[in-house]
């Protein structure tokens, strides 16, 4: 297998190819190990697979078809660009993963969706919290896809509100036994590792979690998946019963878990909210263009301005992104961005769940075997799914509102009582 040689300079840094040869090198693993995309235009309605959706029921064997081709990719010298080369990465700038994935978008390739949450928050927040040993188990497995990883945060009575947490760690010795359940899970039926958040002293809110890597086989663990109206069963729920967790495998300091959530979650909506700008082929305004043609409702007035309230949108989340990573990239601290962009991922995903409902009206409902119609049906159905997911939409306004405006926090639900007379 071809790998990329480190020749070239960067800043003085010989180890570190120029873009020019990281590129060219790049082409040439993918001209080697995957076949060329090709372009889609209006004309090319009606070819290929026809399943549009945001929860495909990611099965045991889409994982590992996503492993597979992780491991070429890392054995190649592309899998985890940006990553430390203690534990595995090159130690590559930001913009040569970007380079990459550009390169990597004009090849069909296995779907990232069932590693999403393994390579866009767990590897990163045990990156940036993790022990050695924990790093030395995990790290360099996720990347390469020999293990994968989900997220053990929401509870029955903690989802938005994720401080009320209940699931408990209580240590004993070196170790600790955790017990509890968590809900909507992504991924948790094909993982190996999970990020869990746990309750492990009676201090105040915020102030008593403690976060934990934790090993998905071990006694003590169930998953258990939901079936969603879609169809698919992409979310779980997890039962622990006493698992024991060594100390090793522990993120943070003891009481500290909050602040790795927020790091996790600062991670996840910037996964998701990197899709608002055309990342995900969903907003393939050139397939959607010929959608309208082949309905022949490209000259409805109607549909014509909902067509342009997708594009504009998707025009001005990539705006937004190349802002953040611009900020990003002159060393500037997170600011909106991220909650904004799941912001504009979820008005975006709404405003394209109109249109093509709109366009195709019975079509939607009734399947007539017509490539392209009632294939959107599961998508519709999925999309009011992204107004909870990495912080509801609600959530992600407060945050601006309170956070980044300094608007007044909303006001305490007064008390009722009763009286009697």
């Amino acid at each position: 297998m071809q790998t990329i040689e480190t020749t070239g300079t960067v800043g003085g840094d010989t180890d570190i190819p120029s873009l020019d040869d990281f590129r060219a090198a790049a082409k040439e693993f993918l001209d080697g190990a995957a076949q060329p995309r090709r372009p889609r235009t209006a004309e090319s309605w009606g070819e290929g697979d026809d399943t549009f959706s945001l929860f495909r029921g990611a099965t045991a064997e889409d994982a590992e078809e996503a492993c597979e081709w992780r491991r070429t990719v890392f054995d190649a010298g592309f899998g985890w660009i940006r990553g430390p080369r203690e534990w595995g990465g090159r130690g590559l700038p930001s913009k040569y993963e970007k380079a990459y994935l550009q390169i990597e978008r004009n090849y069909e390739t296995p779907s990232r969706s069932p590693l999403g949450v393994s390579l866009g928050m767990v590897g990163p927040t045990l990156d940036q919290f993790g022990s050695d040993t924990a790093k030395e188990r995990w790290l360099k497995a996720l990347y390469r896809g020999d293990a994968v990883g989900c997220q053990l945060f929401s509870e029955p009575a903690a989802g938005s509100d994720l401080a009320a947490v209940k699931t408990k760690a209580t240590r004993v010795d070196d170790h600790w036994i955790i017990s509890g359940q968590k809900v909507w899970t992504s991924g948790a039926h094909y993982s190996d590792v999970g990020l869990l958040l746990a309750r492990t002293s009676p201090a105040p809110r915020h102030q008593n979690l403690t976060a934990f890597v934790i090993d998905m086989h071990a006694p003590g663990v169930e998953v258990r998946p939901l079936r969603q109206m879609t169809g698919g069963a992409d979310f779980n729920e997890v039962f622990l019963e006493n698992v024991r967790v060594d100390d090793a495998y522990r993120l943070g300091e003891v009481d500290a878990g909050w602040q790795v959530a927020l790091a996790t979650l600062m991670h996840e909506r910037g996964a998701i909210g990197g899709s608002a700008g055309g990342g995900s082929g969903l907003f393939d305004m050139n397939r959607l263009a010929g959608m309208l043609v082949q309905l022949g409702a490209q000259f409805d007035p109607s549909i014509r301005q909902a067509y342009a309230k997708v594009y504009s949108g998707v025009a001005a989340a990539k705006a937004m992104r190349a802002r953040a990573e611009a900020a990003a990239k002159a060393g500037q601290l997170p600011g909106p961005e991220m909650s904004l962009s799941k912001l504009a991922l979820t008005r975006n995903l709404a405003a394209l769940a109109h249109l093509v409902s709109q366009a195709l009206g019975p079509k939607l409902l009734a399947d007539t075997g017509e490539w392209g119609t009632y294939s959107w049906s599961e998508f519709v159905l999925g999309v009011p799914g992204f107004r909870l997911g990495g912080g509801t939409d609600e959530i992600q306004r407060n945050i601006i509102a309170e956070r980044v405006l300094g608007l007044p926090k909303e006001p305490a639900p007064a008390t009722s009582t009763s009286t009697k007379g």
